[in-house]
């Protein structure tokens, strides 16, 4: 069982890929699952030991080992943390969609990610005063292209919320592999 960031990155790295909170859906382990803290809240209020560690690690993780380990988004929509070898030779492959295949929300969203890096709550407002969406479906498009690799958050520790940028710039040399075999 996981209780200390150490523990947690050496879970990821052991089971290539894990859900970071629990989907009863999914086929990977889940790190909230294996993480022996207490899920009580405090008596005066806000969240237990078990959020407060999963939710610090589901960001801190990729930003200390970012060669090590990638944070992101599987079908089905679960958030994971993966490692890196494994990203790129398995589910690059599989997962990759290029941005002409999804639909036209994504592609929008994704040519404002492509012009500059956006938080997720400015770039949900210029959405649905530029292209009359709803939040439901901006976060929707926003899943499919984190889902299809197209973008990724940022991995700045001095961020501390959602900043998007595209994938192709954070790993080049992923995408560049895969664009030049032609899979």
């Amino acid at each position: 069982m996981v209780k200390t960031f150490e523990e947690a990155c050496e879970f990821v790295l052991k089971h290539k890929v894990c859900t970071v909170f629990g989907s009863k859906d999914s086929p990977y382990v889940s790190l909230w699952d294996h993480t022996d803290l207490s899920a009580k809240k405090p008596a005066g209020g806000g969240w237990s030991p078990r959020v407060q560690a999963v939710w610090d690690w589901k960001t801190r993780i990729p930003q200390t080992f970012p060669d090590e380990i990638f944070y992101g988004k599987v079908p089905g929509g679960d958030a994971v943390l993966m490692e890196m070898n494994y990203l790129r030779e398995v589910h690059y492959p599989k997962a990759y969609q290029p941005i002409e295949e999804l639909p036209e929300l994504s592609q929008q969203l994704y040519e404002l990610i492509q012009m500059e890096p956006w938080y997720t709550g400015d770039l949900r407002r210029e959405a649905m005063e530029r292209f009359g969406c709803t939040k439901s479906r901006f976060d929707t498009a926003l899943k499919k292209l984190q889902i299809s690799l197209n973008i990724v958050r940022s991995l700045d520790p001095r961020i501390e919320n959602d900043f998007w940028l595209p994938f192709r710039e954070v790993y080049w040399d992923i995408f560049e592999r895969y664009q030049e075999s032609g899979d």
